[in-house]
């Protein structure tokens, strides 16, 4: 059983849950403490809605003992319910913000007490954390980034699941490192992108600025990058390598800016294919004499971005569903 219905999850929080639903909740939650956490997550949030963005502790009790209560309703769970009630205890020391009034769009909460641990995650924006030493990163959807409320006085940890840009606040007495399943980034204070999924098979790390030390978990190899390389770790075959990369583009995501440096029209269509999953037809006429620099503002459709660069190169273009005609201006 990997994860709940969405039907379940919303008779669940609504109150509405049958007994075999309840079983169901019961038997997901056992499976992993991660479960139990996500679970009284959401009933915290939910109850939270957009009403007040901080938790008081009166508010984090009382969902406590509405979950508890509701679990109980299982009978044969009276062994599980110890460590269940534990759990609780455990999760009543989350704290959720939420920001903008996005909902559950970004939250953070304390992972572990003991520990002091914090947990940041971006689910449908694009979102930036500040963390303890002023480094700024910003979370691509569906990230998760896990850090200290402090960090050491020897060096800063964090760890990444997903994708996050980096501007990391120099110290040259603290490295700043950044791991993931498979990678491991240490830098002094730079700017670079970090790349790290358990469902991708290829975890990476571009720099823009500065200089990163890059190694695989397993003992892989190591890499000294340089701004414009990226290191790409293949977590199949155990391979790292490094590219000369326009690094600047691997990050455009996280403030909409599409960055060109003396970019001909087919090194344009090239990142205009990737940035809108479109295909894009360059007529024969079309010449690489003429370059651009400069950014583009990532825009809501191609459209509006073939609009914008039609004032700088002198092209016209036709959309027919998913393709693009692309030829010189006569």
């Amino acid at each position: 059983m990997n994860e709940l219905n969405d039907d379940i999850i919303k008779k669940y929080l609504q109150g509405e849950c049958s007994e075999e639903d309840f079983i169901r909740i019961n038997t997901w939650i056992k499976e992993s403490k991660d479960n139990a956490r996500k679970l009284f997550l959401m009933e915290e949030t939910y109850q939270a809605g957009k009403r007040n963005p901080f938790i008081e502790k009166r508010q984090t009790e009382q969902a406590e003992a509405r979950l508890f209560k509701r679990l109980e309703i299982e009978k044969t769970a009276q062994q599980k319910t110890k460590r269940i009630r534990n759990l609780m205890k455990y999760a009543a020391m989350i704290a959720v913000v939420l920001l903008g009034g996005s909902g559950v769009g970004y939250w953070i909460y304390q992972l572990n007490p003991s520990q002091d641990m914090l947990m940041a995650r971006a689910d449908n924006a694009v979102q930036m954390v500040t963390l303890p030493d002023g480094t700024k990163v910003w979370l691509n959807q569906s990230t998760t980034l896990t850090y200290p409320r402090q960090f050491s006085n020897k060096e800063r940890n964090v760890h990444l699941e997903g994708e996050a840009y980096f501007e990391v606040t120099k110290n040259r007495q603290k490295p700043f490192i950044v791991e993931s399943q498979s990678m491991r980034v240490r830098v002094l204070g730079t700017i670079f992108n970090f790349k790290s999924s358990k469902d991708c098979r290829i975890t990476e790390a571009s720099l823009i600025e500065g200089e990163i030390e890059v190694k695989g978990q397993k003992d892989e190899g190591m890499v000294i990058l340089l701004p414009g390389q990226k290191a790409e770790l293949n977590k199949t075959t155990g391979r790292l390598m490094v590219k000369q990369v326009n690094a600047r583009m691997d990050a455009a995501w996280h403030d909409g800016l599409i960055p060109f440096e003396q970019a001909d029209i087919f090194e344009i269509a090239q990142t205009l294919e990737r940035f809108y999953d479109v295909k894009i037809i360059l007529s024969p006429d079309i010449k690489a004499d003429k370059t651009y620099s400069g950014v583009l503002k990532k825009k809501d459709t191609i459209d509006a971005v073939l609009k914008s660069l039609t004032n700088s190169i002198p092209i016209n273009y036709k959309i027919v569903g998913d393709n693009i005609f692309i030829s010189s201006l006569n």
